[in-house]
């Protein structure tokens, strides 16, 4: 049976609609590469050889790329094989990248450069505390404490940082003198979350890292009352009003790492993330309460962090090496 045209329209935006955003825009960079390699060879894409879309394979896998001069990672080039077979789901044609040729290069390359993702340095409390000292006390700099953070106490993905706004953010007053402020955030949609049905973090305040203090001192100084939580600002500190794009938390993150004396390379915005579970870890926090703050629904996930910390504790050759 034929589908109309409009029905599939309405089908091509229900199958967007269930990738993440920055899965969709991997997925169109992907044909786009795609695209510009059969211009440039005078190839009709819907029409390409298994060789010449191995040979495209290749070529995106071991070429740098114009703008950054670096290589894909075997990652990267697998999300753009999805995005291109993607397309001709869409066009009802049968994809190049499933040929057995392709397949094969595909797992030499797999090989030959390895698929293990890079893992950066989580960064520890320590850490933290030492880049919060080297935030200013100016507009840039308040903002900036408070998404360092916030981003650790709450174990937050990048993305999750630039999409919180007023609504999502409960205060809770101390009750008595000797009581703190609490503060509970929601997630209201996340990587692993796509459907949106959310999750609510508990925030204390803590005595080191204090993100609802440095919260609370952004928002004052700020003056946002309503709208996104973390925007962009003017070189005189005046805010745009605009939320904070995901690539900006790295860049941010690089930048005070590289003021305490960190390697930046060796950081990004999962530090934050990342740090808060080995943080927990190294001070014996139990594995359903640091999942309660992650969100990982795999706790495997979370003892990956958890072995890297006990490594050499109990070590099985400590007696005898």
């Amino acid at each position: 049976m034929t589908i109309s045209a409009d029905k599939r329209v309405f089908y091509n935006e229900v199958v967007s609609s269930a990738l993440a955003q920055n899965t969709r825009i991997a997925y169109d960079k992907g044909w786009l590469c795609f695209e510009d390699y059969c211009i440039l060879r005078n190839i009709d894409p819907f029409s390409i050889t298994p060789e010449q879309t191995a040979d495209f394979i290749i070529d995106l896998a071991t070429s740098p790329r114009p703008k950054s001069g670096k290589t894909l990672s075997m990652g990267t080039v697998s999300l753009y094989r999805s995005g291109i077979n993607k397309k001709y789901v869409e066009v009802e044609k049968t994809s190049p990248m499933n040929h057995p040729k392709v397949v094969a290069v595909f797992k030499g390359l797999a090989r030959i450069k390895g698929t293990a993702p890079r893992r950066v340095n989580a960064l520890r409390e320590h850490d933290i505390k030492r880049m919060l000292g080297r935030c200013a006390d100016t507009p840039i700099g308040r903002r900036d404490a408070a998404i360092l953070s916030l981003g650790f106490a709450g174990a937050l993905r990048r993305s999750e940082i630039c999409a919180l706004t007023m609504d999502d953010v409960e205060f809770i007053e101390p009750q008595s003198g000797k009581d703190f402020w609490k503060m509970f955030i929601y997630i209201r949609k996340s990587k692993t979350d796509q459907e949106g049905r959310g999750h609510k973090i508990a925030i204390p305040e803590g005595k080191y890292v204090k993100p609802i203090k440095r919260l609370r001192d952004w928002l004052q100084m700020s003056g946002i009352t309503e709208g996104y939580l973390f925007q962009t600002m003017k070189r005189g500190g005046g805010l745009r009003g605009l939320p904070m794009h995901h690539s900006d938390i790295p860049r941010l993150v690089k930048h005070y790492a590289a003021l305490i004396g960190l390697d930046p390379k060796q950081v990004s915005g999962h530090s934050l993330r990342a740090g808060f579970v080995t943080s927990a870890a190294v001070h014996h926090a139990r594995l359903d309460k640091i999942m309660e703050v992650t969100r990982h629904s795999n706790p495997s996930t979370v003892m990956r962090y958890i072995r890297d910390v006990d490594s050499f504790v109990d070590h099985a050759g400590e007696k005898f090496l």
